[in-house]
């Protein structure tokens, strides 16, 4: 059977110690919840949007309950009413979607490039043959579009950009940080995101206005002024009084233990840069498996790696799975007929009623996708790709 690999791919690298002392801290207080301050105080939750906005550049930042809670938000912020079509990548995940039902709209899904971004030439025929003004752009699996052209288009045409950055957090296109290019970003800190705290979210903006509302939406009653990285007082004088309150904060116990992490995270990002190296570097020569180009002006995470088994028949990519799994390397095939844990793709969501889309459906059945837990040593992800290069190989050999 050849080399075995024993590692666990959903195993993470253990909370910083700084992070449990400042969980203790809090848990001692009792003080968890984000607007329980004594006089003086700063709440973990305040200081880690301060310490948010300052990485990412962005005018503001509000932390919440999850990603998918963000991604929620800015629609209803934006103004995005039951009913109303919203455009958004058929290469994404469920929260994605979801978002845009939990408000009542109805997804309209954009096709996939072999570059596992969104493909603009589908964008643009998109926004002319719908009434979409909001486009919720996934940036799935770390993969940014050209974001220059993306926003051009969608400026010319009116359409509001909300970035799903959950697989971003510390990525840039060219100078700008991800999810300072639409009105909204928006950032998860599920477990198997770049920051963990097993679940929350962040939300960043330029607009005032949209923020106000974002957190008047995020439960924040008439305390919008111990948001020390909120919009200014002034912006909350007519929406305070008819904003809806969707209460999902964040609480003092996730921003404690968050806060040491993101304050590491340009480190973990380059172990996570070395990892998808190696296991890019063994599988270069692999005949019939597709890597996926990554533009100069992207600067990426590498916390997964994607390839393409373009054309190959059902089964002798079931073959490579079967192979790989028997030697502990776990591969997520996004063209299987069912999702399967947390994957699936746009025509496994029947609440929406979507057309095929074959360009997209060949390259959607071709994906074969990877984590790159930190808890890998760079000789693990040596091994692994060895691994896929090998039973990659046997496959190929036998379907010829």
């Amino acid at each position: 059977m050849g080399d075995q690999f024993h590692g666990s791919f959903t195993q993470q690298e253990p909370i910083p110690e700084e992070g449990i002392d400042a969980a203790v801290r809090v848990m001692r207080s009792g003080r968890l919840h984000r607007y329980n301050l004594i006089e003086g105080e700063e709440s973990e939750t305040g200081l880690l949007e301060l310490e948010f906005k300052a990485q990412t550049g962005a005018a503001y930042a509000l932390a919440v309950a999850s990603g998918g809670y963000a991604m929620a938000t800015a629609l209803r912020a934006l103004g995005v009413k039951p009913g109303q079509q919203v455009l958004t990548n058929a290469f994404t995940l469920a929260p994605v979607p979801g978002a845009i039902a939990s408000v009542g709209a109805v997804p309209v899904f954009v096709g996939v490039t072999e570059e596992l971004v969104i493909d603009l030439e589908d964008l643009s025929r998109k926004i002319q043959q719908t009434s979409s003004k909001v486009l919720l752009l996934s940036h799935m699996r770390g993969h940014l579009c050209d974001m220059d052209a993306l926003m051009a288009l969608c400026e010319a045409a009116g359409v509001q950009v909300i970035e799903d950055c959950a697989h971003t957090m510390g990525a840039r296109w060219g100078d700008v940080a991800s999810g300072r290019h639409g009105v909204f970003g928006c950032f998860s800190c599920q477990t198997y995101k770049h920051i963990n705290a097993g679940e929350g979210g962040l939300l960043i903006s330029d607009d005032a206005a949209a923020m106000a509302r974002a957190t008047m939406l995020s439960g924040s009653y008439m305390l919008y002024g111990r948001h020390p990285a909120g919009p200014p007082e002034s912006a909350f004088e007519t929406i305070r009084y008819d904003t809806p309150n969707v209460s999902g904060r964040m609480d003092n116990l996730r921003a404690a233990i968050l806060r040491p992490q993101l304050r590491a995270l340009e480190g973990q990002i380059q172990k996570w840069l070395a990892r998808y190296q190696v296991v890019e570097h063994a599988l270069q020569q692999t005949p019939g498996l597709t890597l996926i180009a990554r533009p100069q002006a992207e600067t990426f995470v590498g916390s997964s790696i994607q390839f393409l088994l373009l054309d190959w028949p059902d089964e002798a990519i079931q073959e490579v799975l079967r192979g790989c799994a028997a030697r502990g390397v776990e591969l997520k095939w996004f063209g299987g007929a069912e999702p399967v844990g947390f994957t699936s793709r746009y025509d496994s969501w029947r609440y929406v009623d979507s057309p095929p889309m074959p360009k997209s459906d060949r390259i959607l059945k071709a994906i074969i996708d990877m984590r790159l837990p930190l808890t890998f040593s760079l000789e693990d992800c040596a091994l692994i790709g060895r691994i896929i290069d090998e039973e990659v190989k046997k496959s190929a050999a036998k379907a010829a």
